[in-house]
């Protein structure tokens, strides 16, 4: 539980599959670290998807690459966004946007969250225009075609798929 001193920190939450962490992840999340005292990036347990990466290989994978940042932590969690938002003292969810599609999705998701959890306000920020074509999705399929992601992913994520697939093609 959280001291007198923390409870008035400005937490946010950055929830999301991170499967794997893309560069336009990372811009959202630099831009939110300069904005709230402390931002916990949650990976999602879907148990409904099949990953490319585990939840742990993706926790990690975020923490290496977050190491150097003073106001991130990185964990996981399932269930509700907006419960696990209470459970840390997370005030504020941080929802990355590329598109308008995704702002469509985003705003279902922030006024039902409006309804069930008044006390969390959703922060929208756009990815900067370099990022926002990068998806996780377009990612993986191009790392299992062996295709150079260095562009798209931190160098730690190229380096980890990239010796992945070397064990894979064994």
């Amino acid at each position: 539980m959280r001291d007198i001193c923390e409870s008035n920190k400005k937490i946010a939450l950055y929830p999301g599959s991170f499967d794997p962490i893309t560069n336009g992840h990372l811009d959202v999340l630099e831009r939110a670290s300069a904005m709230f005292d402390e931002v916990v990036i949650a990976v999602l347990k879907h148990p409904e998807k099949k990953p490319f990466l585990t939840v742990e290989q993706r926790v990690e994978l975020i923490k290496d690459t977050v190491k150097n940042m003073k106001n991130i932590s990185v964990d996981s969690f399932d269930g509700l966004t907006v419960e696990f938002a209470r459970k840390i003292g997370a005030k504020f969810l941080i929802r990355g946007l590329r598109t308008i599609t995704d702002f469509e999705y985003e705003v279902q998701l922030c006024q039902t969250n409006q309804v069930i959890a008044p006390d969390i306000d959703t922060v929208f920020l756009p990815t900067k225009p370099q990022h926002n074509f990068i998806s996780s999705s377009i990612v993986r399929e191009l790392s299992k075609h062996k295709t150079d992601i260095s562009k798209f992913v931190p160098k730690n994520v190229v380096e980890y798929l990239e010796s992945d697939i070397r064990k894979v093609s064994k």
